[in-house]
C-alpha cells in the first residue's frame, strides 16, 4: 500500500528560508561568543579600591652624617738651642714734629690765599669805574654819570641808520655787550637785535669807542663787562 502525499505537508518547500534563518542565528551566536567579556570582581570591585592608603607614602627617615673637621696640624718643634743676644745695638728714636703753625706761617698762608683772581667785575659794582676820555678830572663819585653821558654822546655822534633797513621799514632795539679790558681796549663785542643790518651798525658804533682808563678792583686793573641798548627808530 503506497502512502499518500499531501501537497501542503511538503517539507522541502521552505527549506531555503529555514537555512538562511538558521545561518543568521549561528552567525549571531558566534559573534556574541567572540565579543563576550568577563571581569574579576575581586580586582576591580569598589570594595577592593582604597585610595587613601595609596596616597600615604612613607618617607624613609634619613640622618645626615656629619664628617668631623680634620685635626689641626702639630705645632712646629721647639729649637734645641736658644741663643741669647746681648742688647748692645742702639735703637733710633722716632722724632714726632708738631703740626701746629706759628703766627709767621699763618700770615704767609693768608697772603697766598688773598691773591687777586682774574675775574670780570660788572660795571655796577666795581670800586673804580673805567674812565672815559674827558672824565679824568671829574670826582670819583660822579665818574659813573660822566661815563654814561660820554657813551650816549658817542653813540649819537656816530649813529647812521642803515639804508637797507630804512627801505624795508626795519626798526627796533639792539642790545650790545662788550668788555673793557685791563688795558682799556674794547673787546668781545656781541649784539642781539631784530635785524642783522641793525646789529652790524651797532657793532660799528661800539668799535669806534676810544681807549679808556681800565676799571680797578682793590687797586688792580680788571676786566669790566658793559651793556647798552641802541634804539633804531624811523622818523
Amino acid at each position: 500500500m503506497q502512502p499518500k502525499k499531501n501537497d501542503k505537508a511538503d517539507l522541502s518547500k521552505n527549506s531555503s528560508l529555514y537555512f538562511v534563518i538558521g545561518l543568521a542565528l549561528i552567525l549571531l551566536i558566534s559573534w556574541q561568543a567572540i565579543e563576550w567579556k568577563t571581569y574579576d570582581k575581586d580586582l576591580y570591585g569598589y570594595e577592593a579600591l582604597d585610595v587613601d592608603e595609596e596616597d600615604d607614602e612613607e618617607i624613609p627617615i634619613t640622618e645626615q652624617i656629619k664628617t668631623p673637621p680634620p685635626p689641626p696640624p702639630p705645632p712646629p718643634p721647639a729649637p734645641e738651642v736658644i741663643e741669647v743676644v746681648e742688647d748692645e745695638e742702639e735703637v733710633e728714636e722716632t722724632v714726632i714734629e708738631s703740626t701746629e703753625t706759628n703766627e709767621e706761617e699763618i700770615v704767609e698762608i693768608v697772603e697766598v690765599e688773598e691773591e687777586f683772581e682774574d675775574v670780570d667785575v660788572p660795571f655796577a659794582v666795581i670800586e673804580d669805574v673805567p674812565i672815559f676820555p674827558g672824565c679824568e678830572k671829574v670826582k670819583k663819585s660822579q665818574r659813573r654819570d660822566c661815563f654814561q653821558e660820554k657813551m650816549n654822546k658817542h653813540i649819537r655822534k656816530n649813529f647812521r641808520y642803515p639804508e637797507i633797513a630804512q627801505e624795508m621799514g626795519i626798526q627796533g632795539r639792539v642790545y650790545v655787550n662788550f668788555i673793557i679790558a685791563k688795558d682799556g681796549q674794547i673787546t668781545n663785542i656781541r649784539m642781539r637785535g631784530p635785524d642783522k643790518n641793525l646789529e652790524k651798525e651797532a657793532k660799528r658804533i661800539i668799535s669806534k669807542l676810544p681807549s679808556m682808563t681800565p676799571g680797578k678792583q682793590r687797586g688792580r686793573p680788571v676786566r669790566v663787562p658793559f651793556s647798552i641798548p641802541i634804539t633804531f627808530r624811523l622818523q
